[in-house]
């Protein structure tokens, strides 16, 4: 949950003082870091253990803004795996030293930093009565993106707010609705739902749903746990309900079925292969038995398809698990993605993972799994209407 200390009940003061050093937050910054934002914030405070793991574990840019020896502000932006993405997680001033500028350097400071990290766009959230902090941003280049209702402890809503930092186009992108998957082996289910749900408005979706697709497309087993959606499964899926579908696929035989040691299991997920591939035949499902490539996923999106497809989580969260996300548009730079998982337990929010640009390069190296780089695509199109 992105936060901002930037009051807009706090006046502007005239004696500014000397102006603040913006440098790395270090561990010895704690103390102070606990009082601003106790200071700062009536709601949503960071604990102490929350700014401890922010200081030493999370992938973030942290840093304090100092006068006099003490820090009187911070700023944490946390940077989205491998992705081109960057959120402004919170930023706080001392009240004392609120109008100084402190907000200001800080933020300009962040966005300098995260570009030099490889990141092209920055986000955040802020209180819809933040008129301040609102005023400041859209001053320095960031325009709203979405709404959420009450998104903070008091009920207030929060406006989501975007800047392109450098390369990207800011692309007219795909209306494909956000759906987060509730379970963490249901991926697979909830990007084919927001593929539907982008070809027929009218698309109801529901937790229900999400599994009951997840029962469609499992293969069963995996490696560990529940089995995941494979391609074929969800296109069948997408069929039975009047989608217009294709499957590209890099290889043949049965999929993820390597990282399974056990025969038993492998004997399953075979079986299971084979009875879609049979049903697939029967229904006339459409297999191409060719590599997605990335110009090809954006031709078939440019020409109104909805491309859900298939990347290694190890790109985006250092698990080396298959995982399904929805291509929503692309620029000269980037392809932008939904990824259903919102990394709760990181301090994730639908932030990062709604329309996420992913740079071309690491786009192809994302897009495969396994040792056989593997590649897998589910098209889904709107069922042509049949004339006469």
């Amino acid at each position: 949950m992105s936060k901002n200390a930037l009051s807009p009940r706090t006046r502007r003061r005239s004696d500014t003082g000397t102006p603040a050093t913006i440098r790395p937050a270090i561990l010895s910054d704690l103390p102070d870091l606990v009082r601003i934002e106790y200071a700062a914030f009536a709601t949503d405070r960071f604990s102490r253990r929350t700014l401890h793991y922010l200081l030493t574990r999370a992938r973030a840019i942290f840093l304090v803004a100092e006068r006099a020896g003490n820090a009187v502000g911070s700023v944490v932006v946390l940077l989205h795996g491998r992705t081109s993405l960057a959120r402004v997680y919170s930023m706080a001033v001392d009240p004392a030293l609120q109008g100084a500028g402190i907000g200001l350097s800080l933020l300009r400071e962040a966005e300098s930093r995260a570009l030099t990290d490889g990141r092209a766009v920055m986000r955040l959230e802020v209180r819809t009565d933040n008129d301040r902090a609102i005023g400041l941003y859209r001053q320095e280049g960031y325009r709203e993106i979405g709404r959420i209702s009450r998104y903070y402890e008091d009920g207030c809503d929060a406006l989501r707010m975007e800047k392109t930092l450098a390369g990207g186009d800011q692309p007219g992108l795909s209306r494909v609705p956000y759906y987060a998957q509730t379970l963490e082996f249901t991926c697979g289910s909830a990007a084919l739902m927001m593929a539907m749900k982008a070809l027929d408005p009218a698309f109801a979706l529901s937790r229900n749903l999400e599994l009951r697709l997840w029962r469609e497309s499992t293969t069963v087993f995996m490696a560990a746990g529940h089995g995941g959606c494979g391609p074929v499964g969800l296109a069948l899926a997408a069929k039975r309900r009047g989608f217009d579908v294709e499957v590209h696929l890099s290889r043949s035989g049965p999929l993820f079925i390597d990282s399974v040691r056990s025969a038993e299991k492998r004997d399953v997920i075979r079986l299971v292969y084979e009875d879609f591939r049979r049903e697939a035949a029967e229904v006339g499902l459409r297999m191409i038995n060719q590599p997605p490539t990335r110009r090809r996923l954006l031709h078939l999106l440019d020409a109104g398809a909805i491309p859900v497809v298939l990347i290694s989580s190890y790109r985006l969260y250092g698990e080396k698990v298959p995982h399904w996300v929805v291509l929503t548009g692309h620029d000269k730079h980037f392809v932008y993605l939904h990824d259903p998982y919102v990394d709760f337990g990181e301090h994730g929010t639908e932030t990062d993972a709604v329309n996420v640009p992913v740079a071309h390069a690491e786009f192809d190296r994302m897009a495969r799994y396994g040792n056989t780089g593997l590649r897998a695509a589910v098209i889904i199109r709107r069922q042509k209407k049949e004339t006469g």
